[in-house]
């Protein structure tokens, strides 16, 4: 009698285990199908990520042996990342490069590639990160920085912001009515003549006809040569008044060191008459060194081999143009006036020595310790 019951025994459990098994599989049915729909998407996420993985692989450049086309690429990443770094970081870089610092003003070492304002496209700009760093220098309870002037996104250099607006907007109208001495550097390409001389050329906003129609600042001559006379032309009234003073304090044989000092402040005016009215434009200004379009520099073989780049690498060279001194009145009475100097970026000065040109001695670039004693 045992051996049946323990029959039906191991017959009970084997149906309960035949049950259980139809229900899991009648349950698991849905359970399989939903797993089944979610995992083709989570093949497509990997396949894209492999995708896009190996595409950087592909895009990912080698690093170059030669130092200078190296240092053209760190410039390159240097200026994209400016635009992916948080303000803080920004605000602390530009804290340790300060030029001058008292209770009216703050100095800053402008970098390359960095916009003053924003705009289109533009992610991270110097009044930003105002705010982040006048609490940095001040306190938390700091009010924000305020901006006296503005420089392109190219250009490095010498740059004034005042604490309050009072004295921003005083700093501002010394600018407007042209109390402020500014000095710039710029490598050009060919060396001007004469050597030293003044531009004093009218500036005016064009547009370009072409495939790519942009606008562009360009000269507005008051006098033409008709038959071998000078004669005077009417000049347009939205033309405005720009002069340059300018000398050449180092020449090479297909380029040289300028100093500019612009009487005016007229937009891109040092770039349009190093360009248009001497012919000698900025190493890498790739929007002036050719008027009907927006291409790459095009460099000279000698300057190219100097540098040791080959002419598809030249769209990465950056703008050499430089603000290394700026003289502001007294802003107070009793007070001396304020003498700023701001030394030229790394890639300034490496491109001097490539290039066979000298850096100014201190007689040539005016009183350059006083300048600094001034700036400390």
């Amino acid at each position: 009698m045992a051996a049946p019951s323990c029959s039906a025994r191991g017959l009970w459990v084997r149906g309960s285990w035949q049950r259980l098994g139809n229900l899991f599989t009648f349950i698991s049915k849905p359970l399989c199908s939903a797993a089944a729909a979610s995992r083709p998407l989570d093949a497509q996420r990997l396949a894209e990520r492999l995708r896009a993985q190996k595409q950087e692989q592909k895009t990912k450049k080698p690093v170059p042996t030669n130092p200078v086309q190296r240092r053209v690429q760190e410039l390159l990443r240097f200026t994209e990342q400016l635009q992916r770094v948080h303000p803080n970081v920004l605000a602390k870089a530009l804290s340790r490069g300060l030029v001058h610092q008292d209770k009216d003003l703050v100095v800053i070492n402008k970098p390359y590639g960095l916009p003053v304002h924003g705009g289109p496209g533009v992610r991270l700009c110097i009044s930003d990160v105002l705010p982040v760093l006048a609490k940095m220098l001040h306190g938390h309870k700091a009010e924000p920085l305020h901006l006296c002037h503005r420089l392109d996104k190219e250009t490095t250099g010498v740059m004034v912001l005042a604490w309050e607006k009072d004295v921003a907007h005083q700093v501002q109208e010394l600018f407007r009515t042209r109390q402020v001495t500014k000095k710039y550097w710029a490598i050009t390409m060919r060396v001007p003549v004469p050597s030293a001389g003044v531009v004093d050329i009218p500036i005016i906003e064009k547009e370009v006809q072409g495939q790519e129609r942009h606008h562009k600042m360009t000269l507005s001559p008051s006098y033409c040569m008709d038959n071998g006379k000078i004669v005077r032309v009417r000049t347009s009234r939205n033309a405005h008044l720009a002069v340059t003073q300018y000398r050449v304090l180092s020449s090479a044989l297909s380029s040289a060191l300028l100093e500019l000092q612009p009487v005016t402040g007229i937009k891109h005016q040092l770039r349009v008459h190093l360009s248009f009215g001497l012919d000698c434009p900025i190493l890498g200004d790739h929007k002036y060194s050719d008027w009907n379009r927006l291409a790459p520099q095009k460099l000279s073989a000698c300057i190219l081999k100097k540098l040791g780049l080959r002419q598809s690498k030249a769209r990465h060279i950056p703008l050499h143009l430089h603000a290394c001194q700026l003289t502001l009145p007294a802003l107070q009475s009793g007070k001396e006036e304020l003498n700023l100097v701001c030394k030229p970026p790394r890639y300034f000065v490496h491109s001097l020595h490539r290039l066979g040109l000298k850096m100014p001695s201190r007689d040539q670039n005016g009183d350059e310790e006083a300048a600094h004693s001034g700036a400390q």
